[in-house]
């Protein structure tokens, strides 16, 4: 039998983590919410020569230079105009703030932690090594993103140095 902590409410305070849910393509994804700086609109980035496409370049959130990757293109999908609905959403990585271009921000989502698969293993040609695991919420799968194997810290040490 095991032991869980009851909130005041009689609800298990540990069998769920919170995830910002974001929309790529007809994909639904999420970030541990804890790595979640703030949610802002897309505005002009300036771009870097010779960076990899999906670094769209940096810009400066109050005095620091951010690095901004579309995860569209980081992922492998069609480019698409950026939107009304596109966002730029900050995250901690180790010690760095980046920003990831999503198409939408969609829900903060309380996922039971026991819900989570493991990732898939597809094969030595499909690198699942960026996904956390796969969520299933009612009728939904949400892939969970590590979101310090997606952005790679030496992306980022080169980007904003």
């Amino acid at each position: 039998m095991s032991h869980q902590h009851l909130d005041g409410r009689g609800e298990s305070t540990e069998a769920t983590s919170q995830y910002l849910t974001f929309a790529l393509g007809h994909e639904e994804y999420g970030i541990d919410i804890l790595r979640v700086q703030e949610i802002k609109g897309f505005s002009a980035v300036t771009p870097i020569p010779n960076s990899p496409a999906y670094v769209k370049g940096v810009m400066n959130l109050r005095g620091t230079v951010v690095p901004i990757f579309d995860l569209r293109l980081k992922f492998g999908m069609d480019p698409q105009a950026y939107d009304r609905f596109t966002v730029i959403v900050v995250v901690n990585v180790g010690a760095r703030i980046v920003g990831l271009v999503v198409d939408a921000v969609l829900d903060v989502l309380d996922i039971e932690n026991a819900s989570i698969e493991p990732a898939p293993d597809l094969g030595a040609s499909i690198d699942t090594s960026v996904l956390q695991g796969i969520a299933r919420n009612q009728d939904r799968l949400i892939s969970l993103l590590a979101i310090d194997q997606v952005v790679g810290t030496d992306h980022i040490t080169t980007i904003a140095a």
